[in-house]
């Protein structure tokens, strides 16, 4: 105890206390570095926030190494800073090829700023979207069918990026696919992982469009990988079969002025005693919005 005690009372009292202080400020340099140190630290997250805090700090420990050197003439203070500024610098240049080796072509670039980016998903996972599907976007020309009514097979999901779908069952008209939405949500979500099945509508390109589309298997080994991403899609998807409901919902007109909203069946039916009472979840595939209500389709005639 007695050598631990004289060791921390020779760190603290062994050298000589401030009696006078120095009355002239330290060079400009000196107040440059701390006034980069200040605004460095408040950089944010992600490749450009790091890009950001190491390249202010990196020019902040610059400028340390040159006013130890030129104002101080003190090697350890000068040979420390210029290690920090040397690692920062490092830092720099590894964050730059990061940032260079997640570029993306001109379509996904204006997919992720379009529907990614406003929900904050980082470059880094959209990356590993953008490769569960190999970078490719598809092709489809016009009046060329996606899926086929009883015969195409659900084994894709795909979000449209340019172009207009139509949407058919038996021929007639259902509603239509914009960019921006996917494709098949209704299917994919009526199966299970280990289910299969076939679309029960036809999609027809109605303009050339150009679409991405992820493989049904490659993507649920993404969100097993990334629970993350799995509820990004699990969110999007809802969403967009929500959009698909209420495109449905506009188009049934049930006669006398009235509209059928898919949120109050017992208003509709209170409005209109003298109609059957209709339940379109009845009428609809698990998850799959895309099928009318029947006997409410042709209301309107």
């Amino acid at each position: 105890m007695g050598e631990n005690a004289s060791f921390w009372e020779s760190l603290i009292y062994a050298h000589p206390t401030c009696t006078t202080w120095k009355q002239e400020a330290e060079g400009s340099i000196y107040h440059l570095a701390s006034i980069l140190f200040v605004v460095g630290f408040m950089g944010g997250s992600g490749f450009f926030g790091l890009l950001y805090v190491f390249s202010l700090l990196g020019l902040g420990f610059l400028c340390s190494s040159v006013w130890a050197w030129l104002d101080v003439c003190a090697a350890d203070i000068f040979s420390w800073n210029f290690i920090l500024f040397a690692i920062c610098f490092v830092q720099f240049i590894y964050v730059t090829y990061q940032v260079r080796s997640v570029s993306f072509d001109r379509e996904f670039q204006e997919l992720y700023s379009a529907l990614f980016q406003p929900l904050g998903i980082s470059l880094t996972v959209y990356r590993k979207i953008v490769l569960c599907c190999d970078a490719e976007v598809v092709t489809l020309e016009k009046e060329h069918c996606y899926a086929m009514q009883g015969k195409t097979p659900i084994d894709k999901l795909s979000l449209l990026v340019s172009g207009r779908i139509r949407v058919t069952v038996d021929g007639e008209f259902l509603h239509y696919i914009f960019p921006l939405q996917f494709l098949d949500s209704p299917e994919w979500d009526s199966l299970r992982p280990t289910e299969e099945g076939i679309f029960q509508v036809t999609l027809t390109a109605e303009t050339d469009c150009r679409y991405v589309a992820w493989r049904r298997k490659k993507l649920y080994l993404l969100f097993a990988k990334h629970r993350f991403i799995s509820r990004l899609f699990s969110i999007l998807i809802g969403s967009d079969i929500a959009e698909k409901l209420y495109a449905l919902n506009d188009r049934v007109n049930v006669g006398k002025g009235f509209r059928y909203d898919i949120r109050l069946p017992n208003f509709y039916h209170v409005s209109l005693p003298e109609t059957p009472p209709v339940q379109p979840s009845h009428h609809l595939q698990r998850g799959s919005p895309r099928h009318k209500p029947t006997g409410v389709a042709n209301c309107s005639s």
